[in-house]
């Protein structure tokens, strides 16, 4: 069910989130504004998803994506978010992030603590990073997708 809404491509602004992925992670996520979720396609399956994930105009790097209701936190609204693999040195929120999500990882599942949660996200990024070296999924890194014209208005903004 996932792979026949793949490649999906998506942009839009990034808000914040409930502030977990960072402090109680160690694993920063941008997550989109809630009318972007709400653009996703209603059939595609919750789960841990990778492909590629651009900030504004800025490089383009590997990134992991969770899309559903997150079990561990029980959250009560869908949410994306995703972990771009990459260190940044500011928060971006109020950014344009452009992403084309590639290939699916796994489902979404619960955990029984939060350690066991940090380790099948570490093993979710390094099976992301081995999918994306792979010639199917890098060719979608150099998508035009990726350059925003410059001075085009995305999202009203």
């Amino acid at each position: 069910g996932a792979m026949r809404h793949l490649p999906y491509f998506c942009r839009g602004e990034v808000v914040k989130g409930f502030g977990r992925g960072s402090k109680e992670l160690g694993i920063p996520t941008a997550n989109f504004a809630e009318q972007v979720v709400e653009s996703f396609p209603s059939d595609i399956p919750t789960g841990i998803y990778y492909g590629w994930a651009c900030v504004g105009n800025g490089e383009v790097h590997k990134m992991v994506l969770s899309i559903g209701w997150n079990p561990f936190y029980k959250n009560i609204k869908k949410s994306v978010e995703t972990h771009i693999i990459h260190t940044f040195k500011e928060d971006f929120y109020g950014e344009i992030l452009s992403i084309v999500i590639t290939g699916y990882i796994r489902p979404e599942k619960n955990f029984d603590s939060l350690d066991a949660l940090i380790l099948a996200i570490q093993e979710d990024i390094e099976e992301a990073k081995r999918q994306l070296d792979l010639p199917e999924h890098l060719k979608l890194k150099e998508d035009n997708f990726f350059h925003l014209p410059e001075g085009k208005i995305v999202n009203n903004h």
